[in-house]
């Protein structure tokens, strides 16, 4: 018996593959019917995370969606794309345009939708450019720097990484080079050792949830792999007290809808870029599938409405299932809006870099909510979103100071936040420069 139906999944897999073949994905690009939006339509042979994989391509090639049209019942899948560019402008360039059409179909034509979503905790691809370090675990201030010199000691070089954190807790996918040859990592005893120092700096002092710290010489997507480390660590799990942002969290409805034996889930929240990715991206990697959906973006508030069944056909039955798809949704969207001063650091590329400047901000209080760090052409272009570490508005003179002392060029202010805590009255400035600048200066800072 357990031949035969091992036979049968073997036969119903390549059946799927050979209507695949047969049914290569159609692309369409459809510039005049809208006189606001660009119009992509994808018709193509259904298959598992399709959805999410279309979705990724248009979201990695910075393109804006403004109305999407989801129908995947049966074996067909057909999507209907409303884009615009970043600056919310139809699409112009026909080298551009034709991109987007050979990049589409390269993706749903590859095998990789047939690897399940719920991937092992590191991707092991090899890559001989860097070696790829995941972690998770608690947020607490200064985690980063703690981080970042524990890599410089290493003789590591970080080249990309993005940080992330929400509810207490968070993660980071970082792209290191061997500081001598410039090279991915490969020594297994030195990748344990990095691998063991790093989780403990993860672990620090509590003792009541894990950290985890996986290294390997792999290609992954980072932010799919930032928001399936940060669900295995259950940030959907809010802590006893909410974040500043936490007023503004998005109205998320998970209902059952009997006619069609489907659950109706209905998103309504602040637009962003990157949204429709994200919700997306959770309802795959909990193995849901959409099979119609309705995005509309064009206002300030963003409408979502999928019709979804978990991939073993049941729809949300229980209510303790309803409670957790809502939350790992909203957990989702929150991720990536990040609370506090956008700083932007470009420079020339060093070696330190990232270890010198996180520094600086732990020792003046202030802490990294998010960060996003890139190599380009020997620049190093970062951006990082800090706060003040006890909750008060970050200062002002602190602030200045820091770019005064690492060049005023070098660190711009992009945007301010108002935060709802307000200092004592009574509470001195809190100046903890001391000497730092005095004994060091900081001059041509690159990257590391």
């Amino acid at each position: 018996m357990e031949a035969d139906l091992s036979c049968s999944w073997d036969s119903d897999d390549e059946y799927e593959k050979f209507i695949q073949i047969m049914n290569p994905p159609r692309v369409v690009i459809d510039n005049e019917t809208s006189t606001t939006a660009t119009i992509v339509r994808v018709d193509s042979a259904n298959k598992y995370g399709i959805l999410l994989e279309v979705v990724q391509v248009l979201t990695d090639l910075n393109l804006i969606i403004k109305k999407a049209y989801i129908t995947s019942d049966g074996g067909w899948f057909m999507d209907v794309f409303n884009v615009t560019d970043r600056d919310g402008k139809k699409l112009s360039d026909e080298a551009t345009i034709s991109g987007i059409v050979d990049y589409i179909r390269k993706s749903l034509e590859s095998d990789s939708c047939f690897i399940s979503s719920r991937r092992r905790l590191v991707d092991v691809a090899p890559s001989v450019n860097h070696t790829s370090i995941e972690l998770s675990g608690t947020d607490r201030p200064g985690l980063l720097s703690e981080m970042s010199a524990v890599l410089t000691d290493l003789k590591c070089n970080v080249v990309n990484a993005e940080v992330w954190t929400h509810n207490d807790r968070a993660a980071a996918v970082m792209h290191v080079t061997d500081e001598a040859t410039g090279l991915a990592i490969t020594d297994p005893e030195r990748l344990y050792k990095i691998k063991e120092l790093l989780c403990n700096v993860l672990k620090g002092s509590n003792k009541t949830r894990g950290a985890k710290t996986a290294v390997a010489m792999g290609v992954t997507h980072t932010d799919r792999r930032l928001h399936q480390l940060m669900l295995a660590d259950r940030d959907y799990e809010r802590s006893g007290q909410d974040s500043p942002s936490s007023n503004a969290r998005p109205n998320v409805t998970v209902v059952k809808w009997y006619d069609k034996d489907y659950s109706l889930v209905t998103i309504r929240c602040k637009d962003r870029p990157k949204l429709l990715f994200d919700t997306v991206c959770t309802l795959t990697d909990m193995q849901y599938v959409v099979f119609h959906g309705n995005v509309d973006a064009e206002k300030p508030e963003a409408y979502q409405e999928f019709y979804i069944k978990h991939i073993d056909g049941s729809p949300v039955n229980s209510e303790a299932e309803r409670r957790r798809v809502a939350q790992c949704l909203e957990a989702a969207i929150e991720r990536r809006v990040s609370e506090g001063l956008k700083l932007e650091l470009c420079t020339g590329d060093r070696i330190g870099l990232l270890s010198e400047v996180t520094r600086i901000f732990r020792e003046n209080s202030l802490t990294v909510t998010r960060a996003e760090i890139t190599t380009r052409g020997g620049k190093a272009v970062n951006t990082f979103y800090v706060r003040d570490a006890a909750g008060y508005p970050v200062d002002s003179k602190i602030i200045s100071a820091i770019r005064q002392a690492i060049g005023q060029t070098i660190l711009q202010v992009k945007d301010h936040y108002k935060c709802p805590k307000s200092p004592p009255q009574d509470s001195p400035p809190r100046f903890l420069f001391g000497s730092l600048f005095k004994s060091r200066p900081f001059y041509n800072f690159g990257f590391g």
